[in-house]
């Protein structure tokens, strides 16, 4: 059986730019940069002791290599304490985000990264 999310592997064009968006706008760190025969991957996490990381991977390659695979971006929801600061915080850093709305599940609002994926996040109390 499944006992948790181990990563999520969001397929981009340009990883160095998401690595940079996800670190400096949004406070990741890198818990590894690998190239293993020409197939770069970029591992990445909220700082602490996330249990979940994101791996971002390079979309043209996988392309190319004819995977298969659905390289559309997955939809994440991140949760997130201070989320009002957060909000704020992101849009001055010129991240777009959308408005704060209430949902049945709690409040919550959507980012856009470099590429235009949409990313939601839900407040936590």
């Amino acid at each position: 059986m499944i006992s948790k999310i181990g990563q999520v592997m969001v397929y981009v064009r340009d990883q160095d730019a998401a690595a940079t968006f996800w670190t400096e706008k949004m406070g990741f760190t890198v818990l590894q940069d690998q190239d293993n025969d020409g197939m770069r991957w970029i591992e990445i996490a909220p700082r602490g002791d996330a249990e979940t990381s994101i791996v971002l991977h390079d979309k043209n390659l996988l392309e190319q290599m004819d995977t298969g695979l659905s390289l559309e971006a997955p939809s994440l929801l991140f949760y997130a304490d201070h989320f009002e600061q957060m909000h704020s915080e992101l849009a001055e850093k010129g991240v777009t985000v959308g408005d704060i709305i209430d949902m049945p599940t709690g409040r919550t609002f959507n980012f856009a990264d470099t590429e235009d994926n949409y990313f939601a996040v839900l407040e936590t109390r």
